[in-house]
């Protein structure tokens, strides 16, 4: 079965990426009371959750992450007629972040090829209609180890019960705290540098949602607005250290797995739609 992934991915990667369409921005936006804004940002964010499901069957051991990046790259051109939103963002080189092992976000994708037990978080946002869909999630290239699994397994929880948060009157503090509070249990530690975000006809916006903070404060979420919640939860301690073209590679400072995962939301009337939701997600909404 590995050979034949093989086989696919090159067929898939031997023309390289198809060139990007032109498109025009809307104006800047991240809450909504249009109903033809909210299902704008519904297709953005299925389309996201689609590349993901995608990929899956082609992360295994001997791909590399820049033939990844091709795929994904041509599936959103090609078959979505939408927009890798991160080719060419301030610079950032190519038009997924894939990060391997230690590196916490922001990885760019490369040539070297994955090894079984690899841990890789593979982040899309696509553009479709002027609309973004932004998800993160961890894949393993072959069996991981346990301790991995536990690490991707407590991220994943910690973004459910956030999650499950959400909704018109929470604080982001309150959400933020609940999350370092769930990671430290586990005797994790929290990435504070980076945070979710506001998401809509922008990449990134107001809100920010750090994932640590004091209950009781923050931004008061209201009906309409749209975000990312995407905790970056560290095996050892949480500094960062950056490297890389630009010093866009943020990687863990002493050197232990780090994991994420990541979901675009709309705040409704009575709680929350998770808009990059996929099929296999059934728990907490």
């Amino acid at each position: 079965m590995s050979n034949d992934i093989l086989r696919k991915v090159e067929a898939l990667t031997k023309n390289g990426r198809s060139d990007v369409p032109t498109w025009t921005p809307r104006t800047a936006a991240t809450r909504f009371t249009d109903i033809s804004d909210i299902e704008g940002m519904r297709t953005a964010g299925k389309l996201a959750a689609d590349v993901l499901i995608m990929l899956e069957e082609f992360v295994v051991p001997g791909v590399s992450t820049e033939q990844l990046d091709i795929i994904a790259h041509n599936y959103i051109v090609d078959v979505q007629g939408a927009i890798p939103a991160p080719l060419n963002y301030h610079g950032f080189p190519k038009s997924c972040c894939t990060s391997v092992n230690d590196v916490i976000c922001h990885g760019i994708p490369n040539d070297k090829a994955l090894k079984k037990g690899d841990a890789v978080n593979i982040d899309i946002t696509i553009i479709k209609d002027g609309y973004y869909g932004d998800t993160s999630r961890m894949f393993f290239a072959g069996e991981a180890a346990p301790h991995i699994e536990r690490l991707c397994k407590v991220t994943q929880e910690s973004l459910y019960l956030a999650i499950e948060m959400v909704k018109p009157g929470t604080r982001l503090g309150d959400i933020g705290a609940a999350i370092a509070s769930y990671a430290h249990k586990h005797h994790y530690s929290v990435v504070e540098e980076y945070c979710g975000h506001g998401v809509g006809t922008t990449f990134h916006g107001e809100p920010q949602v750090a994932h640590y903070g004091t209950p009781g404060t923050g931004v008061i979420l209201e009906e309409g607005m749209t975000f990312t919640i995407e905790p970056m939860i560290n095996a050892g301690k949480k500094q960062v250290k950056h490297t890389g073209p630009d010093n866009w590679i943020a990687k863990t400072k002493d050197g232990r797995p780090s994991a994420q995962y990541e979901h675009t939301l709309l705040v409704t009337a009575t709680g929350v739609e998770v808009l990059t939701k996929r099929p296999e997600e059934t728990r907490f909404f």
